[in-house]
């Protein structure tokens, strides 16, 4: 719903926050993407980004005090990572208030994950600069008092630190990754990338658009290899 001034109305939006704005201007602000103007929420989203990697690490240390720091950093990934913020903009229906260029909003700029976290964000550090950290505190525990439950940290590791943790568990030497073969345009790269295991004579080569994701995807196949072996051993 758009107000006579032009601006949506935002009422809906604070009750889903459970925080009443005294600026109101300030959540406009917040949902206001550099192409639609200059006074944009990319400050906001500076100072919300700081707020949230906080109180969800502390969070974390109250919910889970037996867990150790590496863990721990897992699963803060997990919880501020962009699908994540981009999940929360949606229950919080934030795609038809954002205001957008014209540009952004003919390319579907309203569903891009990077666009929507980035304003879950600017929301966050639009309530820090309006109430202070007690009402991000709120807010924070409203957003992610079911998420941050039952997380297990062992299944949010990637492939790569999985598998080397198993072979240091073993007193294995590390996986080999090699790059194989590079092939396509520059924006449409594709990496091939073996992994291999000498101790246990496994290997496994896989393709991704980055060397990064292809170094993970064919850990994952050495990695099931060696479960595998594991279980059939057993």
């Amino acid at each position: 719903m758009v107000n006579s001034s032009g601006n949506s109305d935002l009422r809906p939006l604070q009750q889903h926050l459970g925080y009443q704005f005294k600026n109101a201007q300030l959540l406009q602000q917040a949902l206001t993407h550099k192409s639609y103007a200059r006074d944009n929420n990319e400050r906001l989203e500076f100072v919300g980004d700081a707020v949230l990697g906080y109180l969800v690490g502390s969070m974390l240390y109250r919910q889970y005090p037996l867990v150790q720091e590496d863990a721990l950093s897992l699963m803060r990934a997990e919880l501020v990572r962009g699908r994540t913020l981009a999940s929360l903009a949606k229950e919080l229906d934030l795609p038809p208030l954002l205001r957008l260029g014209s540009g952004e909003l003919k390319s579907g700029g309203r569903q891009r994950d990077s666009i929507l976290a980035n304003a879950v964000e600017a929301v966050i550090g639009a309530a820090h600069e309006d109430g202070g950290i007690q009402a991000c505190v709120a807010l924070v525990d409203r957003l992610y008092a079911q998420r941050i439950q039952n997380l297990d940290a062992e299944s949010l590791k990637d492939a790569k630190t999985q598998l080397q943790e198993l072979l240091q568990g073993r007193g294995l030497d590390l996986p080999v990754y090699e790059v194989e073969e590079i092939s396509g345009a520059d924006h449409q790269r594709q990496y091939c990338v073996s992994c291999s295991v000498g101790a246990l004579n496994e290997s496994a080569s896989a393709y991704a658009s980055s060397r990064r994701g292809a170094e993970k995807a064919a850990a994952q196949l050495v990695l099931l290899q060696v479960q595998k072996r594991g279980a059939d051993r057993d």
